[in-house]
């Protein structure tokens, strides 16, 4: 009898604790409050700017504070236009350009950007950087990193979100945080499901476009990127659709974008 209660409890509480993803409509777990959530990657955000030389004074760095300033604005009018301005709430963009030899960039909750000046080479341009941009505040929009922590506390039997976790198992409650966004180790690295990829490939696309950047330099740039620097992908794509799947569907989604472009206030 208590193990069916206890089942349906939690039943009861997945089912109260679901989003949607604004533009794919795709269902989502959700245990953890941005409320919660934004605090603490903030924080970790913080100490990473700390903790690595960030270039603001050279036309890379400036470029890509240009560029996620632009797609940040455009994302948000469209969101407001959509009814999903809450899902904002809370949320404080900030784009860097660490000074390292990593082709990376990541988004942590809330629209905390880092690039790595490794990748901007591959990006060639500024409608490069955009592509990345895009893609990274897809995850952030998305809420990709609530989800992937979410699906990490109920895996650990952790059904109360973040603040209740605490409670019950700091430690393991903190693991779990650092694993969901690359932390401890080479922050950035984050293994993001093939769903999620595609799926901020998918809204990332649209979010340059709306920017007034042209999506068709999309799968230019995903060409270089998987054949990387020297002949080889870099760490970033080890856990990425593989090139050809990903090129399909950014094909797919090329006439909405363009539609977006076409439209954009930004051209």
């Amino acid at each position: 009898m208590w193990k069916k209660i206890t089942f349906l409890m939690a039943m009861g509480l997945l089912i109260y604790s679901c989003a949607k993803v604004p533009m794919s409509g795709r269902s989502q777990l959700a245990l953890v409050s941005n409320e919660e959530l934004l605090p603490l990657a903030y924080e970790q955000y913080a100490q990473v700017l700390k903790e690595n030389k960030v270039v603001t004074n050279t036309a890379d760095g400036q470029m890509v504070v240009k560029v996620g300033r632009r797609i940040a604005e455009a994302v948000e009018k469209y969101m407001r236009e959509q009814g999903y301005e809450k899902q904002l709430e809370g949320f404080a963009w900030e784009f860097n350009l660490i000074d390292e030899d990593i082709v990376n960039a990541w988004c942590m909750p809330g629209g905390k950007v880092a690039f790595y000046t490794g990748i901007i080479p591959i990006c060639q341009d500024e409608a490069g950087v955009a592509v990345v941009m895009g893609h990274e505040v897809a995850h952030a929009i998305a809420n990709h990193g609530r989800e992937r922590m979410s699906n990490g506390l109920l895996l650990n039997g952790l059904l109360g979100g973040a603040q209740a976790a605490m409670g019950q198992n700091p430690t393991l409650t903190q693991n779990i945080f650092l694993q969901a966004f690359g932390a401890g180790g080479q922050l950035g690295m984050l293994k993001f499901s093939r769903r999620h990829e595609l799926e901020a490939d998918q809204l990332g696309l649209n979010f340059m476009a709306m920017a007034g950047y042209d999506p068709r330099v999309a799968p230019g740039f995903w060409d270089r990127m998987s054949e990387g620097r020297n002949g080889a992908p870099p760490e970033f794509l080890s856990t990425h659709p593989g090139p050809g799947r990903r090129k399909e569907q950014l094909e797919k989604q090329m006439p909405k974008a363009m539609e977006y472009y076409e439209n954009s206030e930004y051209r």
